[in-house]
């Protein structure tokens, strides 16, 4: 995998870059859909490739070890085969769900002892085997394993569960450096930056992994529920930190305004499920504002979705029509919004690394964030 940073803006630290795979080329900024166990809900990778644009997706390494398995996966010759995609994939290593599954598992220095959300199973995840899951798996950019501490954490426990992240991403380099990617194409392994809600550690743990010299790194442990302000201060503090000619991809963030703020502090790649799991509940992010589209208000307004007339689906698609979807308990109405909400995240992205080229995101942002945040 490489990179290049093709342009910096010249008020803020928000960069254009380009990310080269060898299941092609990813331009930065880029928000990436989450497709858990291999599919992005309700949207057909049709609609991903021609509406969204989406240039990646991103997996979850948890879930696909579960189900379908990774004998399935390794059979269908990876991921990409298996689903039928063919540009880049990243994998989330699992270490989020070890966090989400806090009343299944167990935390020990070999690994994490777990049982199956789906039928209750024991299994261990430790950095050897997560990273032969991945192997398996075939994404193009894979993460190291880590433990990713809950909101608020006592700062005894995050530095003491930042060194474990520390150790588990050294076992995660020295089995990567020992083994070969099993379908013929490279594949890039992202550590982990932790520490909570402190500065000092999460400097720390910046400035180590800087030293490892991957092809690019990840900020995890944020939008877990600390104020958004408290986000940023920590972003800005790692970003600071890790090298200038690496992509930084921060985990799970965010909503529209998030992603606008976190690309002015210098991040470059995004994810998130709120744009498929809340239009499966009917709210919709549009260039003017956030819209629940059950309200008695859209009821007759057969504008498009979105009210610059630039529907990120579909013109025919009105308001009036989706509302009548959802009203109707309709298959047809989570698709739909589904679909609006990643294409709009996506070109939000793109239209910030247009403006980054122009050097005139700065003045473009400070527009538009009032307007996402708007409650139509």
């Amino acid at each position: 995998m490489l990179f290049s940073l093709d342009t910096i803006d010249p008020k803020t630290s928000a960069r254009a870059g380009t990310i080269t795979t060898d299941h092609g080329t990813i331009q930065t900024p880029v928000f990436m859909p989450v497709g858990t166990g291999g599919t992005v809900k309700a949207i057909h990778y049709r609609d991903l490739y021609e509406d969204c644009k989406a240039e990646i997706i991103l997996g979850n390494t948890y879930h696909l070890y579960l189900r379908p398995g990774l004998g399935i996966l390794e059979q269908a010759g990876g991921l990409h085969e298996f689903i039928g995609w063919k540009r880049p994939i990243l994998t989330d290593s699992g270490g989020y769900q070890v966090f989400s599954l806090s009343a299944q598992r167990k935390i020990k220095d070999d690994g994490v002892h777990f049982r199956s959300h789906i039928d209750g199973s024991k299994h261990l995840f430790s950095p050897e085997s997560v990273i032969d899951a991945q192997r398996i798996i075939g994404a193009d950019i894979m993460m190291a394993f880590d433990e990713c501490t809950p909101w608020p954490c006592q700062y005894e426990y995050a530095a003491k569960s930042l060194l474990l992240t520390h150790r588990w991403l050294d076992r995660c380099l020295h089995h990567l450096n020992n083994t070969e990617p099993k379908y013929g194409y490279q594949q890039a392994l992202f550590p982990i930056v932790q520490g909570s809600t402190y500065a000092d550690l999460r400097k720390q743990s910046a400035e180590y992994i800087a030293t490892k010299n991957a092809a690019g790194n990840a900020i995890g442990g944020l939008s877990v529920g600390e104020p958004a302000d408290l986000m940023y201060e920590m972003t800005e503090v790692v970003c600071n930190i890790l090298p200038h000619d690496r992509p930084r991809y921060l985990m799970g963030v965010g909503n529209p305004v998030n992603i606008l703020e976190s690309i002015a502090l210098g991040i470059d790649m995004f994810d998130c499920v709120m744009p498929t799991r809340n239009g499966r509940n009917a709210m919709l992010f549009t260039s003017e504002g956030i819209i629940n589209i059950k309200n008695e208000k859209w009821k007759n307004d057969f504008s498009p979705i979105d009210p610059n007339g630039t529907s990120f689906v579909d013109h025919a698609y009105t308001r009036a029509f989706l509302r009548h979807l959802f009203v109707s308990q309709e298959y047809l109405a989570p698709m739909i919004a589904s679909l609006h909400n990643v294409t709009f995240y996506i070109w939000l992205v793109k239209t910030a690394r247009a403006k980054i080229i122009e050097g005139t995101f700065s003045v473009w942002k400070d527009a538009m964030i009032p307007k996402l945040n708007n409650r139509l």
